[in-house]
This record gives structure tokens, sequence and C-alpha cells, in this order.
């Protein structure tokens, strides 16, 4: 939800701290808001001081900016008919913030009362009482059909984020119920707390980081039943993170997945069909290529099937294998291998399959990662075969671009939450997982770029900060901004860009090598570089700094792609492909060059049959 002048809230407790804070950051944007609160004296002060705001940005209302109601929240009669009058006055509930709270005045193990004014009251009106509220909210959301959004501010309560959680649902009715755990504010309550043990915890956190966290989960539309924890030690954090929700699944993802839909296409096999070959080394990709006509060989081998490649993935290192450097051996044994089929990546459907063939069957979307697959055909043995949904340019995005960076974050980084990281090349195939992956992790990104356009698109996919390398010093902005270092880099670039980031991770960070872009189109393509003081750099502050090739991590790719497409299906994950269209198998050097040429934004394709395409568009 856009924060906007003209939307109205809720705010239990917002007399005082936490709610008066979160009242008048949201006067600021212009929001009629309805404080409620038990003192009078605090509800009144800060209603007058919300007003003084709200009305910069309404000159003529004739009814007031911002209401006070004096209720005892545990008082279910008084809840609600402060929040009857808020929706007379307003029309409608856009926020309901629940921040009402207080602290019991004697230790629990020391209270020898009944309870009814200690601990039963605490109970009444931190919890019960915003579970009424909760219910109210959402009563009058759902009573005027627009959507909302509920925060209820819960501390380390146990009790509301459980409650909160449970009603991550109601999104679909367009209300989404979020918690929000800070640690401690100065406020009343944590004044009567002993002084060392809030510096246990890094001492008082300023309200601003609270605010921040709460119009965070106001307008991130993707969070509901969300947690998100505000410390000083560890900055904002999301609970649980994905990784640990997995750990407690009832059922393992893959038991639910259901299998591929058979497409109703009827796939034409032809005698022969084009495809790309490497007929000589060399890093210029449409020098050391050609388009040839091979004959179809049938009956396929038993254990073989045969895919109609729909979309194929371009790759910077295309220019790598077509110079010969993914193979073993010296350079005279790899051109004794010429002429070789080209492409890493594609998807597309299963036009034949061989004799001993069960689990997949003609008409079955699939994708594949084996050479060959710049082809109209490919010929592939099954078990080299990724069943899919649907044989989309998105889908050919998730393969070399998006595994890469999903298991590269998990197997080699390690990356869990909370932590500062640093993607270079982020707008790129791979480098638009890595943020998005890394945001819904609970970090903070930093992503680098070289065009305005880009940024713009980094911003949208969550980006912290996004740094500009036309614009401003990387080097400058790594220093000045994050002066304890990186904690986790994703680096594709290479040359004077690794040296940048190994100079900016932190003690025991972690820098992930998944390639070197900018040193493959050389004159004399791809050359090795020396890092003096490479061992004495991550020696002195116990980094690591790791190489990540995905053709060694095979037995995660269909895992890590059931993920994203989880991911991509609740929207949780957006995959950008390149708007700019190419088309047919002769299209693929100048698709190579394009990607080359620092323009390409997401992920590149090749559509390798047109017709089929649109067909497919039409189921």
């Amino acid at each position: 939800m856009e924060l906007k002048a003209g939307l109205s809230a809720i705010v239990t407790g917002g007399g005082a701290g936490i709610g008066r804070a979160l009242t008048i950051a949201l006067a600021h944007e212009g929001i009629f808001i309805t404080i409620i609160d038990f003192s009078q004296e605090k509800g009144i002060e800060a209603a007058s001081l919300a007003e003084e705001q709200v009305r910069k940005f309404h000159a003529d209302l004739k009814f007031p900016a911002v209401l006070f109601f004096r209720c005892d929240v545990s008082n279910s009669n008084e809840l609600a008919a402060a929040f009857r009058k808020h929706v007379e006055t307003y029309g409608g509930l856009d926020l309901c913030i629940n921040c009402a709270g207080i602290a019991n005045p004697l230790s629990f193990y020391e209270d020898q009362t009944d309870g009814f004014k200690s601990w039963r009251r605490v109970v009444d009106i931190n919890f019960v009482a915003l579970v009424e509220s909760t219910r109210l909210a959402i009563r009058a959301m759902k009573d005027v059909k627009k959507p909302g959004v509920i925060i209820n501010v819960g501390s380390a309560s146990g009790g509301v984020v459980l409650f909160t959680r449970s009603l991550a649902l109601y999104k679909r009715q367009g209300i989404r119920v979020n918690v929000l755990c800070p640690e401690y504010v100065q406020t009343e309550l944590t004044a009567k707390m002993d002084a060392k043990y809030i510096d246990t915890f890094g001492g008082y956190m300023s309200t601003e980081m609270v605010v921040k966290g709460a119009f965070d989960l106001i307008s991130d539309e993707s969070k509901a039943g969300a947690c998100l924890w505000i410390s000083n030690k560890r900055g904002f954090e999301y609970w649980p993170t994905p990784a640990e929700e997995e750990k407690y699944r009832v059922r393992p993802k893959a038991s639910r997945k259901k299998s591929a839909d058979v497409l109703q296409v009827n796939v034409q096999i032809p005698r022969s069909f084009d495809k790309i070959v490497v007929h000589t080394l060399n890093h210029n990709f449409q020098s050391a290529t050609r388009v040839v006509r091979a004959p179809l060989r049938l009956p396929l081998k038993p254990d073989h099937v045969l895919m109609k490649i729909i979309y194929a993935g371009v790759n910077a290192s295309d220019v790598n294998f077509s110079s010969g450097r993914y193979f073993s051996g010296s350079s005279k044994d790899t051109a004794s291998l010429l002429p070789f089929d080209a492409g890493f990546e594609a998807v597309g459907i299963i036009a034949a399959i061989g004799d001993s063939v069960k689990h997949v069957k003609v008409g079955t979307p699939a994708a594949t990662m084996t050479n060959g697959s710049y082809a109209e055909f490919t010929a592939v043995p099954s078990k080299n075969i990724l069943p899919v949904a649907r044989p989309d340019p998105e889908v050919v995005a998730m393969l070399t671009s998006g595994l890469t960076a999903s298991i590269a974050l998990e197997k080699a980084a390690q990356m869990d939450s909370s932590k500062t990281v640093l993607i270079t090349a982020a707008a790129g195939g791979t480098g638009q997982f890595a943020v998005q992956l890394a945001k819904l992790a609970g970090n903070k990104v930093i992503a680098t770029c070289g065009v305005k356009d880009k940024a713009r698109l980094l911003k949208d996919l969550g980006v912290d900060r996004v740094i500009d390398y036309k614009a401003e010093n990387i080097k400058t902005v790594l220093k000045d901004e994050f002066p304890k270092g990186v904690d986790i880099i994703y680096e594709s670039v290479g040359g004077e860009m690794f040296d940048l980031c190994l100079n900016a991770l932190a003690t025991y960070g972690r820098l992930i090598v998944i390639g070197m872009i900018s040193q493959y189109q050389g004159e004399d393509g791809w050359k090795p570089k020396n890092y003096t003081g490479l061992c004495e750099k991550i020696l002195a502050k116990s980094q690591t700094v790791t190489g990540f090739f995905l053709v060694q991590y095979a037995h995660f790719w269909q895992e890590h792609l059931d993920k994203l497409m989880d991911l991509y299906t609740s929207r949780k994950l957006k995959v950008i492909v390149d708007p700019k269209t190419f088309l047919g198998v002769h299209s693929v050097a100048d698709a190579v060059n394009y990607l080359h040429s620092g323009h390409s934004v997401g992920k590149v394709v090749v559509c390798m049959d047109p017709m089929y395409s649109n067909r497919l568009a039409k189921l």
C-alpha cells in the first residue's frame, strides 16, 4: 500500500512512546488518524501535534483531521465505539496499528495477588485487546471492500507473533496483517527497566528505526503474516526466513509438486533442423560459430528424448565456450573436437521419447541445461530433462541465471539474514535473482549498475542502495556508507571490480566469484590475472573468496528450480526478460553480442520458433 494523503489510520496507544512516534510519522504523510489511548493528557497532546501536520495537506476540511478517544482497550465496548466513530468520520479504515501496552508493576515470581491488577491486566491489554482490535479492523476493512494493512506491535511477545502469522490468509481478501517486533525504545515503560540489561541488547534504538520498519510493512505488498524484528545489533530481520520456513514444513515441497501437464501441441518432426556449431576456437562468438543444417536421426536411443526448443538462454560465458575455455586438455586437444554444438540452456516441448523413458511424455514442457541448446531440436538423455510448468522465457531465466544465484548464495555464500550483501552487475540475468533472493532472506542489499534505467529497475526490485558507477565512485560509496565492510559479495564482473570488492569485504566476509564478464571480451579473449597479496588480505580478516561453477552443483538443480518457481508463482519473485526480440537460430550471434554490449536488462533470450511461441501463448 502506498502511503499517501487521504488514507485513514487508527493507532491504539498513540498518545505516548512508539505509538506516538508512529502517529506523528503518519501525520507527516497527510493521513487522517484516530488516536486511542488511556491517558487524556497525552492523547490530546499527540492529537494536537498530528492535526497540525495533517492540516498542511488538507486546507478546507469539514471534519476533524485527527480524532482522539480516551479508551481502555481492554473494554471491548469502548474499543468498538472508537472504531465505529472512525469509520463514520472517514468512510472506512486503511491502516490499523495496535500499539497499546503496559508493563507488569510486579515481577511474576513475587506476585501474590489474584493478578487482576498485575499480570491478568497485562495479558488483557497487551494481547486480548490486540486480538479484539485486529478483529474490529478486519471487519471494518471488509465492510467497505477495500484493501488494508494491520500492524501489531509485538515486541518480543511470542503470542502476538503467532496470532499475526495465523492471519496471513487474509491477504486473499486484500487485508495484510503483520507484526513489528522492536527491541527496546526509550519510553516510560522501558525507563523503569535496568539500564545494564538494556545495554546487553545494544542500548535503546531510535524511534526512526521503528517508523521505517512499520512503513516497510505497510508499503511492501508481499508481506502478510510477516514478523519484522528490529534491533540495534542485527538491524532489520524478517522471521522466519524462507530457509527457516523450509525446515519446518510438515510436507516437503517435492511431495506437493504437481507433475507437468502435457500440452496439446502437435509437434511436427522434420527430417533436418538448424543449429549453431562452433567451427573454430575464438572468443568472438560470431566469428567462431555458424548455422548448419543437421539431419534429425530417429529412432532415438532408448534413454533419450527429443525436445523441440522454443526459447534458448543467452549467457556471457558463451564466448568462453566458443573459445574452448570449458574443455580440459590443451588447445590442440580441444580443437580436435571441432565442430561442436553451442548453447547451454533451453525450454521447449518433448517431441519424442526413447523406448525406456517413462517419467516424461510427448507434449511435456521441459527444460534442459546441456550443450546444443542453440538449435531447433536437441536429443538429450532423459535424466537431463527438468520438467517445468510451461516453456516460457521466464523459465529460461531461472536456469543458468536463476540457479546460479539461488545455489551460490545458499551453498557458497552460506547466506542467512541481517547481512549486508553486494551484487555486482545486478541488473543482468543472474544479478536480478541475487538481489531479490538476498532481500527475501532479510538482508540489506547494495547493487552496482551503469545505466539510469537499470538503477530504477533495481530500486523496483527492492535494492536498498543502488550504485550507478557512471555517476558515482563505487570505492568512495562503499568506504563512506559501509565503513565496516560488506558481509557477502556476489561478483560477476572481475578485473578492477574484483579488487574493489575484495577491499570492501568485511571481517569474516565471503566473496563469491561466479564470473568475470569484463575479462571475456578482451583483444585476446579471457586471460587470467594475478591478484598480488590476495592470501595476505583474506588471512588478515578471516575472509573467504570462493568460486562457483554451476555444473558442479547439478544435484541441486531440480530442488532450486522448484523453489524459484514457487517464489515466482506466489509473486514473491519477479523475473525480468530483456524486451529486445531475437527470433530464430540465425539471430543467436546478434543476441550474444547484444548481451556483451552492456545495454541488456535482465535475461536475454532467443525465441527459436515464433510460431510455437504464439500457439503456446494462446493455449
